[in-house]
């Protein structure tokens, strides 16, 4: 049972952030301020997890006993059976959750939970079997043991487990939400009192980040010291885990405040400023509220932790069936390679990763094993002397990118995405990231082996610096619009863009 649940675990880990530190709230703050390893798990993500395994589970049970109970099988009571298995589900799906059944705390020290929410399945059923006793002349009691039984058990077992799996994370503080705050002195001092004083919020203060010198930002505020410049807080989200940075300086100081979002904007964070510094009376519901800390939206990450968890889901399941499908291809092109010129298949090759992390990501090797450039200090060009035969038909079919399905099961890749770029790539003479503005915020999500950009048309090679500034706009565009059905819609698209005029022109 415990290999079970290290295998959900590594599932749902790994959302948002590297590192997760301490715990707090109803992570347990006996963990005190030692940091753990452990990634950021959402509640959002547990309990809709939860609900569908509930759903699924209720469902099957009504039905189950519905159709063992009714006397009369014709059918009209089938359906009646179904719409009242239906009801039955709903009914207890809202009754949970409305109790608070669903929420974390519930989940990691459930204790008299269970029995109340054995109640609530009770008051369900019984509900269910009064209708389906006028219904369908269903025997109530008979119903009432039936679906007691099957829910019951299904409820005590997978809360059960749920406790055991998330116990354990919970004190190394895996469900924490990491906090940075921009700003300093009487400012952030207002923010940290009003965080501090919110009852039941589940929050690490991380520490300060400003550029102010002098005694408006003292080292220290509270408990919490100044980690550095604003400059500094990119890099330290790169090595550290920031779910939510707060700017706390009055809407009054107009450019200072430009200054900040600027250089935050490419960070792959939740970016909002405290309303408690605006002297603009704005109406209770144009903020978000954290705790008590009323909040206004600038810049959201472009997907949250449930979207990342059907994305992250989804690649898995399509890398592992494309990987069978292809496995004869693959097996074919590495034979051709082997055939043609001595050296490993693979080509190893370091790349900018999510939120600028770099990764290593997997090619079929198409160069000369003694012309491969790791850097890609010099791209690839037309009639490249430095490119084999093989290589040559399996850069223009992009077969030679089919081993990156492999990095999309490691979770360092997605199957749709920006494009990972070699960390030397030039546009002409420059570096990607001296020619575009903005360039790193493309890294707000994975990579993917295929994008948005390369199913319009810009693919190939970057003499340019419009090639890579088109690149990064249709790279923008896909992140601020994305959802699961565009991500489908690009791998559909991306057969007919491999066999397209433009991409013979342009991949070589």
């Amino acid at each position: 049972m415990t290999v079970y649940l290290q295998k959900l675990a590594s599932v749902l880990q790994g959302f948002a952030g590297s590192r997760c530190a301490d715990s707090c709230g109803a992570c347990g703050r006996e963990a005190g301020d030692r940091e753990a390893s452990t990634s950021w798990i959402s509640p959002e993500v547990v309990e809709r997890v939860l609900k569908l395994m509930d759903f699924v589970a209720f469902g099957a049970t009504a039905l189950i006993g519905l159709v063992l109970l009714a006397p009369r099988q014709d059918a009209l009571a089938a359906e009646v059976s179904g719409l009242l298995s239906m009801l039955t589900v709903f009914l207890a799906l809202w009754l949970l959750r409305e109790s608070g059944h669903y929420r974390l705390r519930s989940l990691i020290a459930p204790g008299l939970r269970i029995v109340t929410g054995l109640g609530v399945l009770a008051i369900a059923g019984l509900t269910t079997g009064l209708i389906g006793r006028y219904m369908l002349d269903l025997p109530l009691l008979d119903w009432l043991r039936a679906f007691g039984v099957m829910a019951g058990g299904w409820f005590v077992m997978s809360r059960v487990l749920t406790w055991a799996w998330a116990r354990p994370l919970a004190a190394r503080g895996a469900f924490c939400r990491h906090i940075a705050i921009v700003g300093g002195g009487e400012a952030a001092q207002r923010t940290i009192d009003t965080l501090e004083g919110s009852p039941d919020l589940d929050v690490k203060i991380l520490g300060l980040f400003d550029d102010r010198e002098d005694k408006r930002s003292p080292e220290h505020v509270r408990r919490y010291r100044k980690l550095g410049r604003i400059a500094d807080l990119a890099e330290y989200a790169r090595h550290n885990r920031v779910d939510l940075v707060i700017v706390a300086i009055p809407l009054s100081a107009e450019k200072r405040l430009l200054q900040m979002l600027e250089r935050l904007w490419e960070l792959p964070v939740d970016i909002r400023i405290s309303g408690q510094e605006s002297q603009l009376k704005l109406s209770p519901r144009a903020y978000d509220y954290l705790g008590n800390l009323p909040l206004l939206a600038v810049f959201d990450r472009p997907l949250s932790p449930w979207g990342a968890f059907v994305k992250a889901v989804f690649d898995r399941v399509v890398a592992a069936l494309l990987l069978v499908l292809f496995a004869p291809v693959m097996a074919a092109v590495a034979l051709a390679i082997r055939l043609e010129s001595p050296g490993p298949v693979f080509f190893r090759q370091k790349r900018y990763g999510f939120n600028n992390e770099l990764i290593e990501v997997w090619k079929f090797r198409s160069m000369y094993v003694d012309k491969c450039d790791a850097t890609a200090s010099k791209l690839v060009t037309k009639d490249d002397p430095r490119v084999t035969k093989v290589g040559r038909f399996i850069r223009k079919t992009s077969l030679d990118e089919l081993p990156q399905l492999i990095n999309v099961l490691k979770g360092e890749l997605s199957l749709v995405g920006p494009r990972p770029h070699a960390t030397q790539a030039k546009a002409g003479e420059k570096l990607y990231e001296q020619v575009v503005d903005g360039y790193f915020a493309r890294h707000k999500v994975k990579p993917g082996i295929t994008g948005w950009a390369q199913v319009n048309g810009w693919r190939g090679e970057t003499d340019t610096e419009e090639k890579i500034r088109m690149r990064v706009k249709y790279d923008l565009e896909y992140i601020n619009n994305w959802s699961i059905w565009f991500d489908i819609y690009i791998l559909l698209k991306t057969p007919f863009a491999l066999l397209s005029p433009e991409n013979k022109q342009n991949a070589y």
